[in-house]
């Protein structure tokens, strides 16, 4: 079972959003692009699933913002080649206590990479959100239009077909159990499968999601200190006769609550009469070894957060009407790893992986950047990659590029 003629100029391990945002944009350019996936394309296992994702430019670290008003214009070009949309555009709302470091720091780093923002005390909160929002006295509101919601499988979907439009090769059910180089002097890539196929690439990037530790681990022997979290996202219902105020046409944003916990949420999108509401955090797991149930505790805490925040618009007692089970890839600073792999395999295989909760919005951009790692080698294409690098967690213990402000998404 082995395609011993074909060589292809990258293969990509993995179809999640990641893998198949960079197969389009390989093939886009003219590349010979296989897409491998594990499971079944389009599947409920990892990261890329699901009804909605946030959108936002609203980062305390510096480098995100431009990613993400990038990846936008991307979202919208790839939206008008396959000829449907899957991004809405909504303003996003960040709440917290007005002494909050994550969500000072946000202020600050919108204000020096010129994203809009309008900071608003909670009498304005009220105004501007006509009543939603009901925020303590020492709370302020940070808001923009740089927000909005994806939809996540439809988005997957979209990049794999504009693949295969532009004449990439996608096959599923395929898992990978190794990647080496070729010792023939052929200097490719040699990829091999659990079901005994061989394929030959003259470049690899591995977009494993929950399964980049384990697949880099076996095959480089390099140890990414990338931790998987199960994690629940919970819908909650409307009160009746609210429900057309928390949609976006009626201009309720998706929005991020900073402190203890970090809670997030959309608009009634996907079910209608549902918001979603979730706390950002996970239960470190192994993607193989998962309960796919909700923590108790913390529906508690969003009943608590609910109640204070949205009242008696939305039934907080009688808890999540759904709840869904996603995966994040947590990295020590909650930072991408986009780089080469090294070592031996130098500069022909790219690491793309730890997107800690909250890559999906950037996918398009980071597609672009893995495409052109494996076209030119060495540049982001426009984008600064230096944090993140694999090297950074060599020498302060294992954490990364170090911040101001608190980690935003806690273990349980």
């Amino acid at each position: 079972m082995e395609n011993s003629t074909q060589i292809y100029d990258v293969i990509i391990i993995g179809a999640g959003v990641m893998g198949s945002s960079t197969a389009y944009q390989t093939a886009k350019r003219g590349l010979k692009t296989l897409l491998l996936e594990q499971f079944d394309f389009l599947h409920h296992r990892g990261s890329s699933h699901g009804e909605s994702r946030t959108t936002r430019a609203t980062y305390p670290e510096d480098y995100y913002s431009n990613m993400v008003l990038q990846s936008s214009l991307l979202w919208q070009e790839a939206e008008s080649e396959i000829g449907y949309k899957v991004y809405f555009k909504t303003t996003q709302l960040d709440i917290g206590p007005s002494n909050n470091k994550s969500l000072l720091a946000v202020v600050n780093s919108c204000r020096k990479n010129s994203v809009p923002i309008r900071v608003l005390d909670p009498e304005q909160a009220v105004e501007e959100f006509a009543g939603k929002f009901q925020l303590p006295e020492d709370w302020i509101g940070v808001a923009t239009e740089h927000g909005g919601v994806i939809k996540p499988t439809k988005a997957v979907s979209m990049f794999q077909t504009l693949a295969l439009r532009h004449g990439a090769v996608l096959k599923d059910r395929t898992q990978v159990v190794d990647v080496k180089k070729e010792e023939n002097g052929n200097a490719v890539v040699l990829v091999s499968t659990k079901n005994g196929y061989k394929f030959r690439g003259k470049k690899c990037v591995i977009t494993a999601g929950a399964w980049t530790k384990k697949l880099v681990g076996e095959v480089a022997k390099l140890a990414l200190p990338i931790q998987p979290l199960e994690c629940t996202v919970h819908y909650w219902r409307i009160n009746e006769g609210h429900e057309g105020k928390f949609t976006i046409e009626e201009g309720f944003p998706t929005f991020a609550s900073y402190g203890e916990p970090y809670i997030y949420g959309t608009p009634s999108f996907e079910f209608p009469g549902l918001i979603k509401i979730a706390v950002h955090c996970g239960r470190a797991c192994d993607p193989e070894e998962r309960t796919w149930a909700a923590s108790e505790a913390l529906v508690e805490e969003l009943r608590t957060w609910i109640k204070g925040v949205f009242g008696d618009l939305v039934d907080w007692e009688d808890g999540p009407v759904i709840t869904q089970s996603c995966m994040y890839s947590m990295t020590p600073d909650e930072d991408f790893v986009i780089d080469f792999l090294g070592g031996e395999f130098g500069e022909d295989v790219v690491v793309v992986g730890g997107f800690s909760g909250h890559g999906f919005k950037m996918a398009p951009v980071v597609g672009r950047i893995a495409a052109e790692l494996v076209v030119g080698g060495g540049e982001g294409d426009g984008v600064d990659i230096t944090h993140f690098r694999v090297g950074r967690f060599e020498g302060n213990g294992g954490k990364g590029n170090v911040k101001d402000f608190g980690d935003q998404v806690k273990s349980h």
